[in-house]
């Protein structure tokens, strides 16, 4: 199985994300990550979707198909090497009064992980990186402490090429709002 990032430019339309992923069930490919967000155009948002498939061609037709959606300004297909990428995890750990310290340093320096939120009997961990990074920090977590949450989030990326790929886009207003 190949991993395969699809990054899809929309206008922001209601009912989009269910059109898009539609076309992932009907072709029974399961989504391992979507991340869906507004860009730094007005109005356009872009869709992050991951998944794991065994066929180019098959992949290749699914790009083929959602740039049929009217709403689709642009979609492009990346395999991992061709893009910088990263997820980020929230992890909340027990810290009861008498058990074993959270090891600060070891969490920063070796895992480049950072504590968030302090509590009176946990605290909270982020971290950002690959996958396989976050799952080694689980472990190394899990091994220490009693894990009482954990949440991953999809990924982000960006292409590795020169061009920005809203430059790809429609001419539209280059202005990112706080709602």
């Amino acid at each position: 199985m190949t991993t395969y990032t699809i990054c899809v430019f929309t206008s922001n339309t209601i009912g989009l994300l269910n059109r898009i992923t539609i076309i992932f069930t009907r072709r029974r490919i399961n989504i391992e990550s979507l991340t869906v967000s507004e860009t730094e155009r007005m109005g356009v948002s872009r869709f992050t979707i991951v998944i794991k498939h065994e066929s180019r061609e098959e992949v290749e037709k699914l790009v083929r198909q959602i740039r049929k959606i009217v709403e689709v300004l642009a979609v492009f297909g990346y395999l991992n090497d061709e893009i910088v990428y990263n997820e980020i995890a929230l992890f909340k750990v027990a810290t009861p009064l008498g058990a074993k310290p959270l090891d600060v340093e070891t969490v920063n320096k070796q895992h480049k992980a950072w504590v968030v939120y302090w509590g009176l009997d946990y605290v909270v961990i982020e971290k950002t990186g690959s996958e396989q990074e976050i799952f080694a920090f689980f472990e190394y977590l899990r091994q220490q402490h009693e894990i009482l949450e954990f949440v991953r989030s999809g990924r982000v990326a960006v292409g590795k090429t020169e061009k920005g790929l809203v430059e790809y886009l429609p001419e539209a207003e280059w202005a990112y709002y706080m709602a």
